[in-house]
């Protein structure tokens, strides 16, 4: 494709791993799906990024689904060419961002009560996408909302009571009042603080009237959210994924729980971040990570 293509494509890391801070796994996946994109590009001759259409884009997503990809990973890597078309219109590589009208593959399969990492991170990817191409400032505040909720593991009552004072830049926590009325504070990551900075100061504002207050998240109407209202957020939220009658906020809190543990969290951590009052509470979510790896055992063993 040429020297011009390879530039491009390093510039899109470099955005990747500096601006945007993702994972050295996300990152190789999203690098894996435009190279891919870009060797069909060949195969039809196309030598010259500014002469993208969408065409080309369904071409390479139905060849792929010839070949026998599976519908997630369709899914994942439309959202992924999304991502970099609409960066490379941001720079000035493409004349407009020809992958804003790309549908999001849906799958047949029914999920899990918990999300996947990867389907986690393709939810809020296509959020993300959602908040940068709406003019509205309810895309941004449905990312925060589903970034806040699977970063803590906060229940939906806990989030719609946030106040702006819960809310630690210094420490990137939130503190939240559970059951019990019990207080406690939880960490959030940078992509959940970084959300959720943009809703309050950019996109919060647009919304805020006199009913307000100090609430964190807001109504369309201005007075703080409700929980019915956030359990819609999310359901639509993932509905590029499969199963997703099934999926509300408390799968958020199962996933956020569930990934904890298997990324090594010890039990008594989880059990802080959660709120539970007992341990056995929390010992449940170590079963669900047991059949977790007793599937991916299955799957990919050859003497399973």
């Amino acid at each position: 494709m040429g020297q011009a293509i390879e530039k491009i494509r390093d510039d899109f890391a470099f955005h990747l791993e500096r601006e945007r801070n993702l994972s050295v796994h996300t990152i190789r996946a999203y690098l894996g799906d435009l190279d891919s994109l870009i060797e069909h590009l060949a195969s039809l001759r196309v030598t010259d990024l500014s002469q993208l259409t969408i065409a080309h884009i369904r071409s390479w997503l139905a060849n792929l689904q010839v070949k026998g990809g599976a519908r997630t990973t369709l899914s994942r890597r439309a959202v992924s060419i999304r991502i970099f078309t609409k960066w490379a219109h941001k720079k000035g590589f493409l004349a407009s961002d020809v992958g804003i009208s790309l549908a999001t593959p849906k799958g047949h399969r029914t999920l899990p009560e918990v999300l996947t990492v990867a389907d986690a991170s393709l939810a809020m990817d296509a959020l993300e996408l959602r908040a940068g191409e709406e003019e509205g400032p309810m895309g941004v505040r449905d990312l925060a909302i589903l970034e806040v909720l699977y970063a803590s593991g906060a229940r939906v009552s806990e989030l719609c009571g946030l106040d702006f004072s819960d809310v630690d830049y210094s420490r990137n926590t939130i503190r939240v009042l559970g059951k019990g009325n019990k207080e406690r504070t939880i960490p959030l990551g940078n992509p959940a603080m970084k959300a959720l900075d943009n809703w309050i100061k950019s996109a919060r504002p647009m919304v805020a009237t006199e009913k307000s207050g100090t609430a964190v998240f807001l109504g369309a109407r201005g007075k703080r959210i409700d929980q019915r209202t956030v359990r819609t957020v999310v359901y639509e939220a993932l509905s590029a994924l499969e199963g997703v009658e099934r999926m509300g906020p408390h799968a958020l809190r199962h996933s956020a729980a569930t990934h904890l543990l298997e990324g090594g969290a010890d039990l008594r951590t989880v059990q802080e971040i959660l709120g539970h009052a007992s341990l056995a509470t929390t010992q449940i979510y170590t079963h669900v990570s047991t059949e977790r790896l007793q599937k991916a055992f299955k799957q990919a063993h050859p003497r399973a």
